[in-house]
This record gives C-alpha cells, structure tokens and sequence, in this order.
C-alpha cells in the first residue's frame, strides 16, 4: 500500500507542476494532494501545520489564479471583449496542435477582441500584452508554489528512505 501511494502522490506531484503552465490543472492543489497522500503513509508523518499551511496557500493561489491575468489585462487597458477573446484563445490554444497555443491563444484572442470592440490597434496590443504579463504571472506563482510543495515532498520521502 506504501508503493502505491508513493507512486500515486508522485504523480500528483508531477501533474500540479506541469499544471502551472495549464490552466486546467489547478497546479499547486493539485501538488497539494500529493503531499497528502504522502501524509497518509503510516511512516511518513509530515506535521499538520505545514499541511495546513500549504492548503491555504493553495487555496488562495487557485482564486489568484483566476483574478491576477484579469487584472493584468485591466490594467493595461484592456476590456470586457479582451477578456472574453482571452478565454476564447485559450481554449482554442489548448485545443491545437501548435507547441505554444495555450500562450498564444490568449494573446491573439485578446487582441481580435480588442480590435472587434475598438479598431485601435496600438491599444489592442498593449491589452494583449497585459494578458501575457497577467498569464505569465499566474504561471510563476503556482510554478514557484508547486517547487517548494516538491521540496517538501523529498524532504519527507528521504527521511522515508532512510
């Protein structure tokens, strides 16, 4: 049962960092679980206070998550069509086959919104590049969360091994 779980919470592990970059993997959440399962294995004991610690942290990340690349596009200008381009390019950027759609896909969505509601130009751009920072942004966070939950987790499985 041991085994499983560490494969299992490994996994998640894995997933929560690689779902930094996706937005449909709720990133250090899901590395969260990782570390929760490694919890449930009888010799791994990691404290209750980190494990609190670190769910709130993901928590408040998961609702960041959704606000920071929202107000990054606000404050460069961009509006309610930028945003709804956005999405609608990170949809389609997660659903093609080109290597970096889901960055891609937001950028253009947000400026073929921004040129459908304004016909500016110059100020679509700076909105579509208000969306790259916001996403970028996001993505660092929960990357750099999603690492330490990592370090937590080794620390713990090499007291483990030993």
């Amino acid at each position: 049962m041991d085994l499983f779980l560490i494969i299992i919470s490994s996994l998640l592990i894995i997933i929560g960092i690689v779902g930094s970059f996706m937005p449909v993997i709720p990133g250090p959440l899901t590395s969260w679980f990782g570390l929760f399962l490694l919890n449930l294995i009888p010799t791994i004991e990691i404290d209750n206070s980190i494990l609190a610690i670190t769910f709130v942290i993901a928590i408040i990340i998961f609702f960041l998550d959704n606000l920071i690349p929202i107000y990054g596009s606000k404050y460069f200008g961009a509006t309610k069509y930028g945003i709804i381009g956005a999405v609608i390019g990170l949809i389609i950027g997660l659903l093609s086959p080109i290597p970096f759609g889901i960055l891609l896909g937001p950028i253009f969505g947000a400026l073929i919104g921004e040129l459908i509601f304004n016909n500016d130009l110059k100020k679509s751009i700076k909105s579509s590049v208000g969306v790259l920072i916001g996403f970028v942004a996001s993505s660092l966070i929960k990357f750099v969360t999603c690492i330490v939950y990592l370090i937590i987790y080794l620390i713990q499985f090499w007291g483990y091994i030993l």
